[in-house]
């Protein structure tokens, strides 16, 4: 079987699905070449993430890492979220064949712009080399993957 359950699981029955007005962050990427867009929107509190979003246009991989994501960020820290690399989402899925795991960094790279936006409109200061700031799906920092 190509994907795992829980990629179909996420594909068929995706969390979090819409958007946020009036969002704290958000955070838009996209690949011509793979053909994926990811958008994430985040509510914070304190901190906290206490709502999160998306809408992905792209294939079923997409969607499940984008939906896996915003599970993996709600209620953590605004940090945290940070912190989530495209491995730990393809982990969560049960893993993703290889001409898919760019879905993940896509994911990973959507968190963290919605992240950046929200530090932006807070005027917080952050450390630059956190954020990706090249071509999302095949990024100098994911290269090696």
């Amino acid at each position: 079987m190509l994907y795992s359950e829980k990629v179909m699981d996420h594909f068929t029955n995706p969390r979090n699905v819409g958007e946020i007005e009036n969002a704290d962050g958000i955070g838009e990427v996209g690949n011509v070449k793979c053909g994926d867009i990811m958008k994430i929107y985040i509510k914070v509190d304190k901190g906290i993430i206490t709502d999160v979003k998306f809408k992905t246009f792209g294939c079923g991989s997409a969607i499940a890492s984008s939906s896996m994501a915003t599970e993996m960020i709600k209620g953590k820290s605004i940090e945290d979220a940070l912190e989530l690399t495209n491995k730990a989402v393809v982990e969560a899925l049960d893993g993703l064949p290889a001409h898919k795991v760019h879905c993940s960094v896509l994911a990973e790279e959507a968190v963290k712009a919605a992240v950046k936006d929200y530090y932006d409109k807070n005027g917080i200061e952050y450390d630059e080399t956190k954020f990706c700031d090249g071509d999302c799906c095949h990024c100098s920092k994911h290269s090696e993957e």
